[in-house]
């Protein structure tokens, strides 16, 4: 049985791509809506590290920088132990939309995976993205 390999979610935002870009690869945008704090490296190689108060952490390493229209990066796979090589490739690709921007995140690499894995991966990011991004939403309205 083949299973899902990706997860996608379009949103429309009334900020131009370069506000919604500064919110997906800095620290202070990172660090708002994805975690409580965070780290970036902002260089393909580069990582940025993720913390929240919970005490969990994530790493992502950026694999596609085209400023400001694609941010991709790898990450862990959820529910897999930390030493697990393992990785799905999340990537946002911000499109001008009138004054706004259409965001569209991609998260793939899921069909590696064997069924228990799977389930358990995919159903944690798809409910995990539109927790996250309703968060980003929330913060790029917020902002002044």
């Amino acid at each position: 049985m083949a299973f899902p390999d990706r997860i996608e979610r379009t949103v429309e935002l009334a900020q131009p791509p370069e506000r919604v870009w500064a919110a997906l690869t800095t620290a202070d945008g990172l660090g708002t809506w994805f975690g409580n704090r965070a780290e970036v490296d902002l260089r393909v190689g580069g990582e940025a590290k993720l913390t929240w108060d919970s005490g969990d952490t994530a790493t992502l390493t950026i694999e596609r920088l085209e400023p400001p229209h694609v941010f991709g990066y790898t990450w862990p796979v959820h529910g897999l132990p930390d030493n697990d090589p393992r990785r799905t490739y999340v990537e946002f690709t911000l499109a001008p939309h009138g004054v706004g921007t259409t965001l569209t995140m991609v998260e793939s690499g899921f069909a590696q995976l064997p069924d228990a894995e799977h389930k358990a991966a995919f159903s944690g990011n798809d409910r995990g993205w539109t927790n996250e991004l309703g968060e980003l939403v929330a913060y790029l309205d917020g902002q002044a």
